[in-house]
């Protein structure tokens, strides 16, 4: 069953390079525009859909939750050094959007906690009491 998270995962990435390079095609690029994230966007709905029909056994999760913590970070470095030499063979601006883009998304950071804290206590007086 660890051979069907691979399955997924590997899947997943295909479909996720392929988007990528039509999409940079699309836009006038010749390079693979946002593969890997699309191909993370992919993986978290499969198995979110997966998990909601229950058809995601404990040991499909388990090769989906190996590979994925091998490989994600592996991905992540790798795109953040490109994007590094990018921004700065860009100029300034790549720069500048770069820093304001890291800015934001630290400053969701309490935001979302905030939402998430919210979701989860219950409301007063509900405790599943009947």
């Amino acid at each position: 069953m660890t051979i069907y998270g691979t399955a997924i995962l590997a899947i997943c990435l295909l479909v996720g390079q392929i988007a990528g390079v039509l999409l940079g095609r699309a836009i006038g690029i010749d390079a693979n525009v946002g593969g890997v994230g699309i191909a993370m966007l992919m993986l978290i709905g499969v198995t979110s859909s997966l998990q909601h029909r229950g058809r995601l056994v404990p040991a499909t999760q388990n090769g989906i939750l190996f590979w994925s913590s091998v490989y994600i970070p592996v991905v992540v470095a790798m795109a953040a050094c490109q994007n590094v030499r990018g921004a700065l063979a860009g100029g300034a601006v790549a720069i500048v959007a770069g820093v304001a883009a890291a800015a934001a998304a630290f400053a969701m950071v309490p935001v979302i906690l905030r939402s998430a804290s919210v979701v989860r206590e219950p409301a007063d007086g509900v405790h599943g009491e009947a």
